[in-house]
């Protein structure tokens, strides 16, 4: 097995595409090209991981947090992440990200915080506009089945739980080949027409290469016609935060204590009670207050995030209760997720989860 596989396995779930503009997810050292011994699945990328995969003979690291964000100009070693670039380099040791992107996925960072508080009915709570295009192409209606067939199994024409989604409408095409054309159907220098169908279909914007390349193959004519649009509809699978509730309401300290014993908690920052059950939660893992609005106007009773500056808690207006876990603690299951979905699909792969604590906070 190569790196490249592992790769396209983890694209495949959380294309890079969806990762933020201030992100840097992917392969930031090492060749994908390279045979995979094994992996360590990590939330952060320090000197002390590369030398647990070293010790562990395995020369990939899947992180969460990139181990390099911004350029390096230099690499002397100066900072920790010069060093632990360095030690990957000189051990052979390649370093891939998965972190915002895996945070937009519907099945992402944030499923995995609700799945651990045993939440249900979850949804994406801020999701995201422009994400979602339209492809409409012509075809003989004697081909309509087989493109939708085909499209669909590229990955378009899927709105929430339901595949297969199109519209169709019948009609007639006309056509007039060239002397350089080598028609399918009709002939040169005739005018032609033809009983077609146009078929709508929408998908990920990701997938637009897919869904052209898989068109071109199955549909019959010599010249494609197609159109495809950009959507402002707002993509129910792909966001930042999640909105879910619990089957049963409990109390504002019943969810506190099940909150700190779920994540290993040593304390919880939180703002003033509210003298009311907990139903409805919002989460975000890693640094969340950006979202508060979002999870007040969605209803919930509580917003379990990480990183709020100290007048960010005024912005809580009794309105709801923000618990502030830490960034690391509302994180922690991540790699988790990364072993649930290699192993999945590579059930005798070589993953690690790493036994090393990465948090730099401590607690007294």
């Amino acid at each position: 097995m190569f790196i490249k596989e592992i790769i396209s396995l983890l694209e495949s779930i959380a294309p890079l595409s969806l990762q933020e503009s201030y992100d840097n997810c992917g392969l930031i050292v090492g060749n994908a090209n390279d045979e995979v011994k094994g992996a360590i699945l990590t939330l952060d990328c320090t000197e002390e991981v590369i030398e647990e995969a070293i010790a562990n003979n395995v020369n990939l690291v899947i992180a969460h947090h990139p181990i390099v964000f911004s350029g390096l100009k230099k690499l002397n070693g100066k900072n920790y992440v010069e060093r632990t670039v360095i030690k990957a380099i000189k051990n052979n040791i390649a370093i891939y990200a998965a972190h915002t992107n895996y945070d937009n996925i519907k099945d992402g960072v944030n499923s995995m915080i609700c799945q651990k508080l045993g939440l249900v009915n979850l949804k994406i709570l801020s999701p995201k506009s422009a994400t979602i295009k339209k492809i409409v192409t012509y075809c003989p209606t004697a081909n309509a089945n087989q493109i939708r067939e085909s499209l669909a199994n590229a990955g378009a024409g899927s709105i929430g739980n339901y595949s297969h989604c199109s519209f169709n409408i019948d009609g007639v095409g006309t056509f007039k080949p060239e002397e350089n054309a080598n028609p399918v159907i009709g002939e040169k220098g005739k005018l032609h027409s033809e009983n077609e169908t146009r078929i709508e279909m929408i998908f990920p914007f990701y997938q637009e290469s897919t869904i052209l390349k898989v068109l071109f193959e199955v549909h019959p004519y010599e010249e494609v016609a197609y159109s495809i649009y950009t959507l402002s509809n707002s993509n129910q699978d792909i966001g930042s935060g999640m909105i879910a509730e619990f089957e049963t309401s409990i109390s504002e300290i019943e969810f506190l204590t099940q909150l700190k014993s779920t994540f290993s908690l040593g304390c919880i920052k939180h703002t003033q009670l509210l003298n009311r059950k907990i139903k409805k939660v919002a989460v975000c893992g890693g640094s969340g207050s950006f979202l508060l609005n979002q999870a007040i106007a969605a209803g919930a009773d509580v917003y379990v995030s990480a990183d709020f500056k100290y007048h960010e808690y005024f912005d809580a207006e009794n309105k709801i209760v923000i618990a502030d876990i830490g960034h690391f603690e509302s994180e922690q299951f991540t790699p988790q997720l990364f072993y649930n979905h290699i192993i999945k699909k590579f059930p005798t792969f070589a993953a690690h989860l790493s036994k090393v604590s990465t948090n730099p906070i401590k607690y007294f």
